[in-house]
């Protein structure tokens, strides 16, 4: 069931995320189809072992509809997310998380029973408990990550911006000393 319900999630992910891909740009792309893939994913990840196909149907349209949103929002506001990186597997994770305890189907309890367990069954235990954990990650994980930079930060040549001018020649040639790109057209 987790190898089903983890190819279904992609396999809708990715043509949701052509489908929106057509409507705002008039075209689609194979890279736009598999970071909907991803999105998939990432989004049936916590799920696998929990939901059944139409719960992978349904985490999958809205991991990568929201996928694609929080790309396109974060594209507008200028922050700074390489490769898409929290876009696509951070917001996919979160609705998958979620949305674990919304679909989930059944569960074993500690006395071997099997148990309905998820918002669709009527019961909302397994979502809030989802919920507390997404948030006590979020909180974890953004408090840990502005320790670091800052520890990095005041360290002698581990800062974390450069200089304006080496960014603007690229960090390929101002770090690295070699051109990871050739704008002679080829491509």
């Amino acid at each position: 069931m987790a190898f089903l319900v983890t190819n279904t999630s992609a396999a809708v992910a990715g043509l949701v995320w052509m489908i929106l891909e057509f409507q705002s740009t008039g075209r689609t792309s194979g890279v736009g189809f598999a970071t909907g893939a991803i999105a998939g994913l990432a989004s049936i990840t916590p799920a696998a072992g929990f939901v059944g196909p139409m719960g992978a149907f349904a985490i999958g349209i809205v991991g990568s509809a929201a996928a694609y949103t929080a790309v396109k929002i974060m594209a507008r506001t200028g922050i700074d997310d390489a490769l898409e990186v929290f876009a696509v597997h951070g917001v996919g994770g979160i609705w998958g998380s979620l949305a674990t305890g919304i679909f989930a189907v059944q569960a074993v309890d500690d006395n071997g029973v099997l148990q309905n367990v998820g918002l669709i069954d009527g019961e909302v235990g397994l979502l809030w408990a989802n919920a507390r954990a997404v948030a006590a990650v979020a909180v974890y994980s953004g408090v840990a990550t502005f320790i670091i930079l800052k520890i990095l930060d005041v360290i002698p040549g581990l800062g974390i911006r450069v200089e304006a001018n080496d960014e603007d020649l690229g960090l390929d040639i101002t770090l690295h000393g070699e051109r990871g790109y050739v704008g002679d057209g080829a491509d």
